[in-house]
C-alpha cells in the first residue's frame, strides 16, 4: 500500500512540473508574440512620425507637390521598395505600402527589410507605377493586435462603412481620396474551379468589357448596397486581407479614385 501512495505521489508530483513546464512554455510564448507585436508597432510609428514630420517646404514651393508626396520621396531613402501610403480615417491603417518582384517577400518582411510576421502593405508585383495600371491590388496580414489590414473587418458592418467610406493613397506622383463602391467576402480558388469571381487577377483592364465585369462581379458580392460605382477609365484600388469564416477566405474592398492632387511634369 506504501508503495503505491508512494507512486500516486510521484505521479501527482510529476504532473505538477508537467504542468508549470507547460505554463512556463505558453507564458514566454505569449510575451514573445507581444513582444515582437510591440516591436512592429514602434516600427510602424517610427516610420509614420518619419511620413508626416514637417520639413518646412510648402507643395507649391515644389512643383505642385503635396506634403505627403514630399514625404514620400524621403522615405525612399529608407527602402526604394517604398512606392506609396495608405491611410484609411476612422481606422488603424496608415502604413507605407511597397512593391518587391516577388509577392512573397513582403508577407514576411517589415519596410526596413527585416523579418517580420506581421509582413508590410503591398502592392502586387504586377502593378505597373509608371502607366499607371487599372487597379491598385493591394494586400496585407490580419493581426490579433489590430495592426496592418485588421481593421478593414470593421467594413462588414454598413454602418461603419457609411462613416468611413473614403480611403487615402498617396504616391510619388498623386495624392489621391478614393470612395469605397465594394465591400465582399471571397476566397482563393482551386485552378480546376470555373464560373468563379477571382478578383486577385484584375490588375489592369485590356477593354471596356474587362473593366465592366471586375466592377459588376464586386458589386454582386458586395455585403451590402453601395450606389455608388466606377466606369471605364477611373482608376480603381482594390484592398485584400484574410477572412476566416471559411478555407482560404479573403475580405475585399473596392473604391474608385474620386479626387486627386497631382504632381506638375516637367
Amino acid at each position: 500500500m506504501k508503495k503505491i501512495k508512494r507512486r500516486k505521489k510521484l505521479d501527482i508530483n510529476k504532473m505538477q512540473i508537467i504542468c508549470l513546464v507547460i505554463f512556463i512554455t505558453c507564458g514566454f510564448y505569449i510575451f514573445y508574440d507581444f513582444y515582437c507585436n510591440y516591436k512592429e508597432g514602434q516600427n510602424n510609428k517610427e516610420i509614420a512620425h518619419i511620413f508626416y514630420e514637417k520639413n518646412g517646404e510648402t507643395a507649391a514651393e515644389i512643383e505642385n507637390k503635396t506634403e505627403k508626396m514630399i514625404q514620400l520621396e524621403e522615405l525612399q531613402k529608407e527602402n526604394s521598395d517604398i512606392v506609396g501610403w495608405l491611410m484609411i480615417p476612422g481606422t488603424k491603417i496608415d502604413y507605407p505600402v511597397l512593391q518587391d518582384t516577388d509577392n512573397l517577400f513582403y508577407l514576411t518582411h517589415n519596410y526596413k527589410k527585416e523579418d517580420s510576421k506581421n509582413g508590410s502593405i503591398f502592392l502586387d508585383m504586377d502593378f505597373d507605377l509608371e502607366k499607371p495600371s487599372t487597379n491598385y491590388l493591394i494586400y496585407g496580414h490580419r493581426t490579433k493586435y489590430g495592426q496592418m489590414f485588421e481593421d478593414l473587418i470593421n467594413y462588414k458592418k454598413e454602418e461603419f462603412y457609411q462613416e468611413n467610406s473614403t480611403i487615402q493613397f498617396t504616391t510619388l506622383s498623386e495624392d489621391s481620396k478614393y470612395e469605397i463602391i465594394a465591400v465582399f467576402l471571397s476566397r482563393v480558388y482551386n485552378t480546376n474551379e470555373t464560373n468563379v469571381f477571382r478578383y486577385y487577377y484584375f490588375i489592369d483592364a485590356n477593354s471596356k468589357e474587362e473593366f465592366d465585369y471586375y466592377v459588376q462581379n464586386s458589386k454582386e458580392a458586395s455585403l451590402y448596397e453601395i450606389e455608388k460605382t466606377a466606369t471605364y477609365g477611373d482608376q480603381l484600388l482594390t484592398l485584400s486581407t484574410c477572412e476566416y469564416s471559411q478555407k482560404d477566405g479573403r475580405f475585399v474592398i473596392v473604391a474608385k479614385k474620386v479626387d486627386h492632387s497631382k504632381a506638375s511634369i516637367k
